[in-house]
């Protein structure tokens, strides 16, 4: 069979250019962060690979942000006896195959695509402390009414009630009066 593997980073993303014009007979779709391969379809995908599949992927950012992963992922895949093959580097990976340099382009542009992951979460962190600095960065509005669980727990109702009320979970209702007390 051929599978498609896509994934971007939010759900508001879009997927329609990765794999475009290359048939497939399933493809797999995670709107989640590549930092880590705790995705829910990458592991469905991965449960049901079988010998003589191939995994079609748009890039190698998309399987994984940090070469470790990648390089596991691919390890395992290829082990099962499933190809895989990267589209945009033109690279293609079997269990029967050792070509140093198709592993060393791999390494190379995974640890590329790492270090501009790298860069952009250090550019972020740079703009927030500027942005902070000048008192206009506040970080994330509120998603709980504080004010509302302190005072419905002075009313007497238990933590239980309030996170039920309030749609929260207890422990968040435990944080806002241990705070509350300080």
């Amino acid at each position: 069979m051929d599978i498609g593997y896509i994934r971007v980073s939010t759900v508001e993303q879009k997927t329609a250019r990765q794999l475009e014009g290359v048939k497939l007979d399933k493809t797999y779709e995670d709107k989640c962060s590549g930092k880590d391969t705790n995705r829910p379809e990458l592991n469905n995908m991965l449960n049901n690979l079988r010998k003589g599949d191939t995994v079609h992927v748009h890039d190698i950012s998309r399987m994984a942000r940090n070469i470790s992963d990648l390089l596991d992922l691919v390890k395992s895949i290829t082990a099962q006896g499933v190809t895989i093959r990267f589209h945009k580097e033109a690279l293609t990976f079997t269990s029967n195959q050792n070509d140093p340099m198709q592993k060393l382009m791999l390494t190379m542009l995974g640890a590329v695509y790492e270090f501009e992951k790298d860069m952009m979460l250090e550019r972020q962190r740079e703009g927030i402390a500027i942005a902070k600095a000048a008192g206009k960065y506040k970080g994330r509005k509120p998603s709980v009414d504080r004010d509302k669980v302190i005072e419905l727990l002075k009313g007497g109702m238990s933590i239980r009630k309030v996170a039920a009320q309030m749609g929260i979970a207890n422990s968040t209702v435990q944080l806002i009066k241990k705070e509350a007390q300080q």
